[in-house]
Parts: structure tokens; C-alpha cells; sequence
């Protein structure tokens, strides 16, 4: 008996063995052979935890049993531990035990928030921006989420669209250069580590090009503009390795995004070779037939899924229609195995059919979500987000021998407002974690400092009842700190708006304010552009700090009183009113540009300058720095050359800084108009105070490219402006070159 225990278990060691020595594909294969029609439509389809949604809710009270049958493949908005183990344990009773994905809008962190995504592009710090994802990576992977839908990586150039928040702004090569770091963040070494999730590239495509900056609207676009300025960021996600894109809400020309062949298909999964797999957005298979684009569910999810959505997110039309789909011979069963063979890979990628409950460990939860490194990592992120407008008198940075400090205004106290849209809503914890502006200013003045306090108003009140109270508080002091903006709920999806001025009577209070002859400091919160035209050109002192997390209180402190130098460059154009919108830097001249605002026939309004109010790349220092010595290697180069361009770069101030140097292009004549300058490079360069070095940048073929009129990844010869300086409207250095056949 003994003998032949022991030959059972070496059988069985030899056959796990075995198995496990099986590649991915061969296991994926084996599954697939394995599962009945039903169980692969089940994989297809993505269910919310009613408790939380996050999208037009649609009550399934069979769910639970549908789980159990092996008829769910993922389940969004479930996280903890403790839930998502449940929930698992509900998929382990089915019949293959295939495991359920957990997905999570964990957008700019999870426990640990970090400033929204659009700040972050204001920091221009890649490897911030890396470790930030990172680091929510590691909470998210520790609550039991195995899969974000993040990064947006949509290119937003009108400010009115409340999701420019979730992207990097405005400029393709920036966006590009930030999707990939948040992919590699995100998914760490590899797919199945600990500390690792799943990302997801949204939305495909176009999405921020919403026409009115209303949020769900068309887009109607040339192909070469799709090409050349909103599809490059979605490819550097493919180049990252990203495991998933979402389809988008919007019509591209016509053709819904999620129904939409052409970029699905032909270019993700053919002309870039994707491998992973394509979630639509919440319920946008069934808004097909809103749209007008299909005749109902069954017709809507036809398209879809021959058009190359893989994963049906919350919309059943998948669940309803897709095996009477087959049966009548529509959709191949090759589709849908295409379909499931992509979402599996990435269940086996995972781990979780080797241990479906791997992430969802209480004691590796408490572990993350408590170490205090992470606040730390926020609050350097923070600092680096913030964008310092103009600083004309110097008041900043505050000394901290300052007597009394005034600090008024809505923002003052608040808590969940920098938290910003888009954050987690851990109910099991307290709000204590969120460091306030007014803690961070507690934090980091003297017992011989006093803080005073008024509100003055509401941000979207129109009572000026408080002001008074504000002001008598104000000429109690020696400066003024006036912190206003847009709530939390301001900026986000659902969140357009067609007047993005300072809300309510906050600039008003401004008014009020200037009246006492204090020094006064604006911080500005928002999770976009604002249009403040008074403020802007009344006000010495304007910070820009966006939605900072968490660390927002100690960051905003930091910055004020000088222990962190700010950095941030604007990732998008401010614009001095709404009738300017859509307004980005690198526009084309036109055949009658308006130079120096000469308005005559020209391209121009006759009732606002064409400039902007706050220029793409904008943002100051409390040091000065210099440029010079601006060399080429050459001033003509072939096609498989490079030129090397030098420059030195001095801080010229009394404290140590960072300057984003900014290598900007034009190509002065082509086959299609090229805009007046582009974005082709950066660094980002640290310099004690009178400190000089050496930047070095490389012009290749690749830059010089674009996209012709039949759609060639081309560099045509011709005549080049260089242009390097500290943002888009601040020059420093002009020099040119050729580039010969």
C-alpha cells in the first residue's frame, strides 16, 4: 500500500510538473478546447459591484449564480482584500474554475493619492510620474485589484472637456512620452508580480477631441490629425507593453468607437500588433443603437465584436445576443475564441489560475496601505506638480520668521477637495490621511508665527456675506494666502463646462482683498485650465496647485516657503476666455497670421488678442536661469545622420533650481502645412545656485517626421528652425539646419 502511495505521488509530482512546463498559449489552448459556448461568452463580460458604481447603473440580481456557472470573466469596482476574495471564492465553485479579473479605476492612486494626472504632467518628471504609478500599483495589487483602467493617454486641447484632468494636456510628444512611463509604472517588471496591475490605454480613440469639449460627443477629425497628433500616445503604450486598451465613448467620422473596425483591428491589433485585449467603456456596445448607429443589442454587439472589442463591459449585449450571433453563423466561433484566447493569456500572465486568491491577502493589504514611504514618494510628486504663474514682486517664497499669516478662502480647510475626482473611496478609512492646506501650513511655521482663518465665501456660492470677515482677518496680517478654485466634483467625466472662469464670487473676493494693500498669494485648485483674465493681470503672485492628493497640504507649504524650489511647467495653453477654445501652442501659421496683433484681415478676433494667458510650458522658478552657447554639429544633415545640439545652461539666481529646457522644431515648408513650432524634446536639469552645464539633445530622422497626405511616415528635405527655451512663448535660443536627401 505504501508502495503504491508513494508511486501516486511521484505521478502526480511528475504530471504538475509537467503541466507546469506547459507554455502559456499551450495551457490557454487547452482551456479553450475545454469550454462550451456559453463559459466563452461568459469571459467576455464585465460586471459592477452595485455598491460602487461608477457608470449608469443596470441591477443583475442573477449575478451571483452567473459567477458560480461560469458565465462572468471580470467584475469591476470590487476592492479589498476581503471582498475580491469572496468574490473568487464564488468563481472557484464553477465548473473549469476559471478566475475572475478584478478592475479598478485606480486612476492617480489608491489609498496613497497623488496629484491628478494632469498636474503630474506639469511636473515634465518622467521618473516621478513612474514611481507615482508605481507606488499605486503596489496598494491597488495588496487591496486585491489585478487590473487599472489607466493611463488616459487622450491628447486634450479644450479645456472645457472635464477629463483633461485624467490626461497629460495638450501636446502629443509629451503625452507619448508620459503614457509609456505610467505603463511601465503600473505593470513593474512583469505581469503576475505582487506589486503589479494590469494596464489599460484609453480611451481608443480620439476621445479628447470631443466636439465642445462635451463629454460623449463626436469627433470628426481628418485621418492625418487621428495620426499625426491622437494616436501616438496609444501606440507608445503598446511599445510599454500595455495588457489592455478601453475603447472609447465617442464616434470617430461616424463610426462609434467601440463598433469602429479601422482602429480596433486594423490598426491596434494588425498594423501594431497587439496582443492584449479590448475592454469597451461602460455600456458603449448598447449606446450603439443610441447613437443611430445600430438597429439594437444584437445588432450592437455584432459590431462590436467583429469590429475587435474583447470584453463587454457592463452593457449585456454580449451576454444576450452573442450566441444567436454564432448559431446563425454571423460571428465565426474563431472571433470569439480570438476574443477569449486574449483574455485568458492574460488570467495565466497573472498567476491566478495557479492561485486565483494571490492578491487578495488581508495581511499584505494593511502592509501597503500603511507605509509611510508612500507619502513621502506623494508628497515629492506634489511639490513637482505645482506651476508657479508669475511671482512678480517676490513675495514668494515666504520667510518663515513671517508674524502673521492671513490664509482665507475656500479651499483653506478642506480635505476631500484635494483628493480630486478620480480618487479612491476606501470607506474603511477616515479622512485623517488627507493632510489639508491648513495643516500644511501648521506643519511648517514656527510657534512664533500666528495663522488666521476666514473662508470669505463658497466656491460656487453667490453670497458675499463672509467677505467682510476675510478682509478685517486680512489687515491683521503680513501676507495673505487666498487658496480658491473648482471643488473635487468640478473637472472629471460628466464634467464639461461651457464657462470655465473662477467659479462663484472668488474673484470678486480677490477684489476685496487687493484693497487692503497686503501681499497677497493665490493658489489656484483646479483639475483644469481656468480662465481668471483679472486675477491674472492684477495679481503679482498666482500658484497654480491643481489637485495635489493626499500630501497636498505639506506640499503646498513646501513650495511656499521655499523648501522645494517649484519646477512645474503647464502641460496645456490657458486661455484668456472661452471664445479662444480649442487653443494649443502648435497651431498652423495660416496664409494671413496675425503678427503682433495686427488684426487687419488677418487671423484674428477683433475682441481678444490670438495669445493665450498662460503659454504651453509656462511656469517659474524662485531662481533665474540663463542660456548660451548654442551649438549644431552640423547645419545639414542626411537622413541616416543626427545632428547633436549643445547648450549651456546657467542658474543665474541666489538658490538652487530645476529647469525644464524645452527643444522645440519647425519645419518651414512640406507637402501639408507643419505647425509653427513642435515639441520634439526635453530635460528636465537641477543646477545649484550659479551652476552652469552642458545640455545635450539629438536631432534624428524621426523627429523631423510626420504624416503626408497619403498618410507616409515621411522626413522631407528641406530648411528646419530650431528654437530651445523654457516654454513655448519664452525662447532663448534660435539657430537652423537642413536636412538633404
Amino acid at each position: 500500500m505504501l508502495k503504491k502511495t508513494t508511486l501516486f505521488v511521484f505521478f502526480l509530482s511528475f504530471f504538475i510538473g509537467f503541466s507546469q512546463q506547459k507554455t502559456i498559449d499551450q495551457r490557454v489552448e487547452e482551456l479553450l478546447k475545454k469550454m462550451t459556448l456559453e463559459e466563452k461568452i461568459g469571459q467576455l463580460n464585465q460586471y459592477t459591484n452595485d455598491a460602487n458604481p461608477t457608470g449608469p447603473l443596470v441591477v443583475n440580481p442573477n449575478k451571483q449564480n452567473e459567477i458560480k456557472s461560469g458565465l462572468l470573466g471580470s467584475m469591476l469596482n470590487v476592492n479589498g482584500a476581503e471582498r475580491t476574495r469572496k468574490y473568487q471564492e464564488l468563481a472557484m465553485q464553477s465548473r473549469l474554475k476559471i478566475p475572475l479579473l478584478f478592475g479598478l479605476d485606480v486612476i492617480h492612486g489608491y489609498k496613497t493619492t497623488f496629484p491628478i494626472p494632469l498636474a503630474e504632467a506639469a511636473s515634465w518628471d518622467l521618473q516621478a510620474i513612474e514611481l507615482g504609478a508605481r507606488i499605486a500599483a503596489v496598494e491597488a495589487a495588496a487591496s486585491g485589484i489585478h487590473w487599472t483602467f489607466a493611463p488616459m493617454v487622450d491628447i486634450g486641447r479644450d479645456p472645457r472637456w472635464g477629463r483633461v484632468m485624467e490626461g497629460a494636456g495638450e501636446d502629443t510628444y509629451l503625452g507619448s512620452k508620459i503614457a509609456y512611463a505610467r505603463v511601465k509604472g503600473f505593470q513593474g517588471q512583469k505581469l503576475g508580480d505582487l506589486n503589479s496591475v494590469m494596464a489599460c490605454a484609453k480611451h481608443f480613440a480620439a476621445y479628447g477631441a470631443a466636439i465642445g469639449g462635451r463629454d460623449y460627443n463626436s469627433v470628426d477629425m481628418s485621418e492625418r490629425m487621428l495620426w499625426e497628433t491622437y494616436l501616438p500616445p496609444f501606440k507608445a503604450a503598446v511599445d510599454a507593453g500595455v495588457a489592455t486598451f478601453m475603447n472609447s465613448f465617442n464616434d470617430i467620422n461616424g463610426i462609434p468607437a467601440t463598433g469602429n473596425k479601422y482602429i480596433q483591428r486594423d490598426i491596434l491589433k494588425g498594423k501594431w500588433g497587439f496582443k492584449g485585449f479590448v475592454v469597451s467603456d461602460w455600456g458603449s456596445i448598447s449606446e450603439m443603437v443610441t447613437h443611430g448607429y445600430s438597429k439594437d443589442g444584437k445588432e450592437a454587439a455584432y459590431s462590436a465584436i467583429t469590429a475587435g472589442s474583447d470584453m463587454d463591459m457592463e452593457s449585456n449585449a454580449y451576454r444576450n445576443n452573442l450566441a444567436q450571433l454564432v448559431k446563425e453563423n454571423r460571428v465565426p466561433i474563431a472571433t470569439i475564441d480570438d476574443a477569449v484566447r486574449r483574455i485568458l493569456r492574460k488570467k495565466f500572465e497573472l498567476g491566478l489560475f495557479d492561485d486565483p486568491y494571490k492578491y487578495s491577502n488581508q495581511e499584505r493589504q494593511d502592509k501597503a496601505l500603511s507605509n509611510p514611504e508612500h507619502s513621502k514618494i506623494a508628497r515629492d510628486m506634489a511639490v513637482k506638480s505645482i506651476v508657479l504663474l508669475k511671482n512678480e514682486k517676490n513675495v514668494l517664497p515666504l520667510s518663515k520668521e513671517t508674524k502673521t499669516i492671513a490664509f482665507i478662502g475656500p479651499m483653506v480647510k478642506s480635505k476631500r477637495d484635494n483628493h480630486g475626482f478620480w480618487s479612491i473611496d476606501l470607506k474603511e478609512i477616515d479622512s485623517t490621511y488627507i493632510v489639508s492646506q491648513w495643516e500644511g501650513l501648521q506643519n511648517k511655521v514656527g510657534k512664533n508665527t500666528k495663522l488666521l482663518y476666514a473662508k470669505g465665501c463658497g466656491v460656487l456660492d453667490q453670497s458675499k456675506a463672509g467677505f467682510q470677515e476675510a478682509i478685517d482677518v486680512a489687515n491683521q496680517s503680513d501676507v495673505v494666502i487666498l487658496s480658491i478654485g473648482e471643488r473635487h466634483n468640478m473637472s472629471g467625466e460628466a464634467k464639461s463646462r461651457s464657462n470655465i472662469h473662477l467659479p462663484g464670487v472668488q474673484e470678486d473676493l480677490i477684489k476685496e482683498l487687493q484693497k487692503t494693500g497686503k501681499p497677497i498669494v493665490i493658489l489656484i485648485n483646479a483639475g483644469r485650465p481656468l480662465v481668471f483674465n483679472w486675477t491674472a493681470d492684477n495679481m503679482p503672485t498666482i500658484v497654480y496647485t491643481w489637485w495635489l492628493g493626499t500630501e497636498a497640504g505639506n506640499a503646498i507649504a513646501d513650495v511656499l516657503f521655499g523648501d522645494y524650489n517649484p519646477s512645474g511647467k503647464l502641460p496645456m495653453t490657458f486661455p484668456r476666455d472661452e471664445g479662444q477654445i480649442p487653443i494649443y501652442y502648435n497651431n498652423f501659421n495660416t496664409g494671413r497670421p496675425s503678427i503682433n496683433e495686427d488684426k487687419m484681415y488677418k487671423s484674428s478676433y477683433i475682441d481678444l488678442p490670438n495669445t493665450p494667458q498662460f503659454s504651453f510650458g509656462h511656469g517659474l522658478s524662485y531662481t533665474t536661469f540663463g542660456y548660451s552657447n548654442l551649438r549644431l554639429s552640423k547645419s545639414k544633415m542626411k537622413s541616416n545622420e543626427i545632428i547633436e545640439v549643445s547648450l549651456t545652461l546657467t542658474n543665474t539666481g541666489k538658490l538652487a533650481g530645476e529647469e525644464v529646457v524645452q527643444l522645440y522644431l519647425r519645419d518651414r515648408f512640406g507637402s501639408v502645412v507643419r505647425p509653427i513650432k513642435e515639441l520634439k524634446d526635453f530635460q528636465k536639469i537641477k543646477l545649484e545656485a550659479g551652476e552652469s552645464k552642458t545640455i545635450t539633445f539629438v536631432i534624428d530622422k524621426e523627429k523631423l517626421s510626420f504624416y503626408n497626405k497619403d498618410l507616409e511616415w515621411i522626413a522631407e528635405p528641406g530648411d528646419f528652425d530650431l528654437m530651445i527655451g523654457s516654454s513655448s512663448s519664452d525662447i532663448r535660443l534660435n539657430s537652423e539646419f537642413e536636412l538633404i536627401k
